[in-house]
């Protein structure tokens, strides 16, 4: 178990964990930075475990459903092995790369902005086990989803009515327990994606490239989920902003909406596709300018859902933000493109570590400045579609750069 406990670890953190000191001093950093500001936020004790329980559950489901895993997972299941030394190493290793890499920066966060005991700090820590063990118990038993799903409505739903009470941790423990029970019934294979006939015709008709998008994106379910909570998102947004109605403030919702992270990370998340667009002649524009068009529809798609539920909600709806609609969409959708280009993201070591890549959040915080500066000086409005013309010739006309390792 130590051995393949090691084995796991060295991938996630590095052959001589340096990624771990690295994640836990940027902890302490964000902690004492928020703890000295004495900014304060009242956080009810139901609301704060949801929130830390989701997010590592999250993490976690993100890290067994990565697919860089297959290769290790085929490795691994083809030595000899016992297969709950192996399932609890497994699921021990991931648990620590979620709760200590991602969890722990919300986990500083929270402590800094909001009053707590001592008590509370040892209530959170038994939310990330049982998080931990109850998103790889579900996971395990996924071909029947609709179980996983009945118990994880149940849990949230016992989270955000019981979560205060005293007696709460004690029915995390006895479901972290339930959750540890299952996994000492499961084996290796559970935890192993069988490589459908969909995912080899999609690395066998690359060429086809809208094909391609529209192909790995059905054969990553999350990525698709993603996009339906961005959707949904778009549905409530008109909802928060009612209050700032204007021109000024639907380029803030445009935005917010281009954080679509998956369909933003399809070159760096497939080394063997971006190794074939850099290397083979004439793939620059063959695959920026579809892949650019694509960001686009899923980015217009969502604003469209977010004008039309703004004409329900606030009406108003004018041609000016129809026209803003379309070259934000077209924006975000080009800045895409360029940082996947020029800037892939290179050093992760699962999947996760892409969603989660601080990267996300440039194309969003460059909308948000755009739509700043075009509310706060209206005479910048003919000058923007000009900053598209500029982003075109640079993605098209600049020789590419053979970067591919």
């Amino acid at each position: 178990m130590k051995m393949t406990g090691k084995a796991f670890a060295k991938k996630l953190f590095g052959a001589r964990y340096e990624r771990l000191p690295r994640t836990l001093l940027i902890d302490v950093i964000v902690f004492w930075g928020l703890y000295i500001a004495g900014f304060q936020v009242q956080i009810a004790p139901s609301v704060r475990i949801l929130m830390i329980s989701a997010f590592t559950a999250g993490v976690m489901w993100q890290a067994l459903s990565s697919g860089d895993n297959i290769t290790e997972l085929r490795h691994m299941l083809m030595l000899p092995h016992r297969n709950r030394e192996f399932v609890f190493s497994y699921v021990v290793a991931l648990g620590a790369y979620a709760v200590l890499t991602k969890t722990g920066l919300l986990f500083a966060v929270v402590l800094a902005v909001s009053v707590w005991k001592p008590i509370e700090i040892v209530r959170m820590l038994i939310c990330m086990i049982h998080a931990v063990l109850m998103a790889a118990a579900v996971y395990s038993l996924r071909k029947y989803w609709y179980a996983g799903g009945i118990w994880t409505a149940a849990i949230v739903a016992v989270i955000l009515f019981l979560g205060s009470r005293a007696w709460f941790s004690l029915l995390l423990f006895v479901n972290g327990m339930f959750a540890a029970l299952i996994l000492w019934r499961a084996d290796g294979y559970a935890f192993y994606q069988w490589e459908s006939k969909k995912k080899r015709t999609i690395r066998q008709k690359k060429a086809a490239l809208w094909r391609y998008f529209f192909r790995y994106l059905s054969c990553h379910k999350n990525y698709l989920l993603n996009t339906a909570v961005m959707w949904c998102v778009a549905l409530v947004l008109p909802y928060f902003l009612r209050g700032m109605a204007g021109m000024s403030v639907i380029p803030v919702g445009f935005a917010i909406l281009s954080l679509n992270t998956p369909i933003c990370i399809m070159l760096s998340c497939d080394r063997d596709l971006e190794q074939a667009v850099r290397f083979l002649p004439g793939q620059k524009r063959r695959f920026c300018i579809p892949y650019c068009l694509f960001i686009f529809l899923c980015n217009m798609t969502a604003d469209v859902i977010f004008l039309l539920s703004w004409q329900i909600q606030n009406g108003g709806v004018t041609v000016l933000m129809i026209f803003g609609a379309v070259f934000f969409a077209l924006q975000s959708a080009e800045l895409s493109v360029l940082l996947e280009w020029f800037y892939p993201i290179r050093d992760w070591k699962i999947e996760s570590d892409l969603w989660h890549h601080p990267r996300k959040y440039v194309v969003p915080v460059v909308m948000l400045l755009l739509a700043g500066a075009a509310s706060a000086w209206p005479v910048l409005l003919p000058v923007l579609p000009c900053v598209l013309v500029l982003e075109t010739v640079v993605l098209l006309f600049t020789p590419a750069k053979q970067r591919a390792k």
